[in-house]
């Protein structure tokens, strides 16, 4: 119930925001779709970025700040993911996962050469971070 919750609100941030072009391969597309404090959480935010990938398309490793708790679910196609030292798994639309705070994020891609993806990643952090992500040197 709270999936389908979040997977309802997760899709309206994206409809109501206005889902931008594909990225033409290569690296992905970042767009901020929602930013918000919680009241109830000083100190704290919900933020949510839509990736966009086009064919073939990846992002480079990286990591997320330390304070932040990340629920991904994939709008559109499938992204191959690995965090950490885990298996690289393929997630399909309607699908999701979690990554921790600390977490390292070493492969997030379009599993398809041919077909554009889309996840959309909701974070909960600090509020005062400015960075969403660091990638690897």
């Amino acid at each position: 119930m709270l999936r389908k919750m979040i997977s309802a609100a997760a899709l309206a941030i994206v409809l109501a925001a206005g889902a931008q072009a594909h990225a033409a391969g290569g690296d992905a597309k970042v767009s901020v779709v929602y930013d918000q404090k919680l009241p109830n959480v000083p100190g704290k935010s919900m933020r949510a970025v839509l990736v966009e990938y086009g064919p073939g398309g990846m992002s480079p490793g990286h990591t997320h700040p330390d304070s932040a708790f990340i629920y991904a679910t994939v709008l559109e196609g499938a992204i191959r993911s690995q965090v950490n030292d885990g298996p690289v798994k393929t997630y399909k639309a309607g699908e999701s996962f979690s990554e921790f705070p600390g977490d390292h994020h070493s492969v997030s891609a379009n599993a398809s050469k041919t077909k554009p993806a889309r996840l959309l990643a909701v974070f909960v952090l600090n509020t005062d971070e400015t960075e969403l992500t660091t990638d690897d040197k």
